[in-house]
């Protein structure tokens, strides 16, 4: 057996080791463009900024170890110019030399990756603007900030860009983010961004929205950014970081089957629509796992399942990629993100029906010393209470519970199993009732109609003639903090003296700060005959819709 892999990094160089691990017997040859055939990009943006301090930290294995340890044939420098099915050949070029030649295969492996979007605006070719895919990119980058760069702008606020971002502010450089949305990190769904907005603020970061780059000119300090709205920054490094594209054109000049959005079709084997070529990693078009349509998920840990599953049907197993539901972590100064499953907006895009519901618990134990409040968004089916997706953003513990939420979703779990979820617990790593087990409760409670709610977004959208009685029954010291406007405060320990106050011939509407208080004056008002909502999330969540 001859297995030729083309493209190294998550998904080739995974299927290469993976290969050689089930045959001592098999040839495995691979072959890689760019003189590292595995290194960590994820951990690119961190060598810029200085807290990854060594470059040879991000090899995570050289192409000499892999020759030696897992006797691979591993050819850098190496560019693979087509593929001849008939033959079962592909035509290499050795980048150092010009020679070019022809190699042959049993099974071909396809992990060209993406390659990051240059848009085709004027002056885009400009030295000093640059893309973040490899250790040569990041070597550019770097020499330009060692230089003394006093002024960068970064061309879109997704994960890579606030990596990068993070890390200029790091350097003591004065950071300007352009992003074409009215949000950062466009996978979330834009309230759960408003505290990574602020973050960026806090640190001086110059954040402009609903805005892009028009064009690039020279100047004699370095770069001028021309942006659609008018303005005009000034830089001496530009970072594009506007999104990724398959590179399929190896595949798609071979006669192999391309989706829409440009990515190789596989199907669950991860075999091409010639099973003799199997393709991986951020090239291929994969099935969202939740919603079960085709997407594009540029992400390493599928990539890297991707290859490992590739070689072992290659070699007789049985195997099924059952596609993959995006889950993604960053970290920007202080706070975490993170994301898995389907949003609200991919939700409402395909037309599915769904709940949700925001809580904002604490990391660990409150009496334990330095507990962080995250807030946790958890969307979930209306009728079955299968879980669809979660967000969360906040301190320490914020990846703890995703990582939970996502295995959930793999193992078709619902709200009701999140009420049951037995998960570590001691003061200084969680609570009794970890966050999970409380958006399970919250989740579960809405879907028997222990608490009806009034989502915040759906409440701000009525006209002031149809809002229901709102009622606030946090303390009246934090009621004097800020409130949402037409609010009466009744403190929840007063509420049960006080109801003749209110109406009985119209909704009533309640909030707190985080939800708990509202759902106990529901409890209490909904068993003294009043019709009643909780504002879900309570006036945490009110402020996030504020702030976005």
């Amino acid at each position: 057996m001859k297995v030729l892999i083309i493209g190294g990094v998550a998904g080739g160089a995974s299927a290469a080791t993976r290969a050689r691990r089930l045959s001592e017997d098999a040839e495995i040859v691979l072959i890689e463009r760019g003189p590292d055939a595995s290194f960590a990009n994820c951990g690119l943006p961190y060598y810029v900024g200085g807290e990854i301090a060594k470059r040879e930290k991000l090899l995570v294995v050289t192409p000499e170890r892999m020759r030696e340890r897992f006797n691979l044939d591993v050819r850098v420098r190496t560019l693979a110019e087509s593929i001849d099915r008939t033959r079962k050949t592909v035509r290499l070029r050795d980048l150092s030399t010009g020679h070019e030649y022809d190699e042959t295969y049993d099974k071909l492996i396809l992990s060209p990756g993406a390659a990051p979007l240059r848009p085709p605006i004027s002056g885009v070719d400009l030295s000093g603007i640059h893309t973040l895919r490899n250790l040569q990119d990041v070597d550019r980058i770097k020499e330009r900030v060692d230089r003394g760069t006093q002024h960068v702008v970064v061309i879109g606020a997704g994960f890579i860009g606030l990596e990068l971002v993070e890390n200029f502010v790091r350097r003591g450089i004065s950071t300007t983010v352009v992003e074409l949305q009215n949000q950062v990190l466009p996978p979330l769904d834009r309230e759960m961004t408003t505290p990574i907005a602020q973050q960026l603020a806090a640190k001086g970061v110059t954040l402009l929205l609903g805005d892009s780059a028009e064009a690039f000119e020279q100047s004699p300090e370095g770069i001028v950014v021309r942006l659609k709205s008018g303005r005009a920054l000034p830089a001496q490094l530009v970072i594009l970081g506007v999104g990724v594209r398959p590179e399929s054109k190896l595949a798609a000049d071979a006669g192999l089957e391309i989706g829409p959005r440009g990515g190789i079709r596989v199907n669950q084997q991860l075999q091409t629509a010639d099973p003799d070529i199997y393709a991986v990693g951020d090239a291929i078009e994969v099935t969202d796992f939740v919603l079960g349509n085709a997407t594009q998920v540029p992400l390493a840990g599928p990539a890297n399942r991707q290859g490992r599953l590739a070689a072992d049907h290659i070699f007789g197993r049985e195997i099924r990629f059952r596609g993959t539901q995006g889950t993604a972590i960053v970290r920007v100064f202080e706070l975490t993100a993170a994301t898995t499953g389907a949003s609200e907006k991919s939700l409402q895009r395909a037309g599915q029906a769904f709940r949700k519901v925001y809580i904002h618990p604490a990391n660990h134990a409150g009496y334990f010393p330095g507990a962080q409040q995250m807030t946790l968004k958890l969307l979930f089916a209306p009728d079955t209470g299968r879980v669809l997706g979660a967000q969360a953003v906040g301190g320490e513990g914020v990846d703890k519970r995703i990582d939970v939420l996502a295995v959930a979703i793999q193992a078709g779990m619902t709200v009701y199993d999140l009420e049951e979820s037995e998960l570590a617990y001691a003061p200084q790593y969680g609570s009794a009732k970890d966050p999970v087990n409380m958006a399970g409760f919250v989740a579960a409670g809405l879907l028997r109609g222990d608490h009806p709610q009034l989502d915040v977004e759906k409440f701000l959208a009525l006209p002031d003639d149809q809002r229901p009685f709102l009622l606030d029954v946090r303390t009246s010291e934090e009621y004097a903090r800020g409130y949402i406007p037409g609010a009466i405060n009744i403190p929840i320990d007063e509420l049960r003296g006080r109801l003749r106050e209110l109406p009985r011939d119209r909704e009533v509407a309640v909030y707190c700060q985080v939800g708990q208080r509202g759902y106990l004056a529901t409890r209490v008002l909904l068993q003294h005959g009043f019709a009643v909502a909780n504002i879900g999330g309570g006036y945490k969540t009110y402020q996030l819709f504020q702030g976005a």
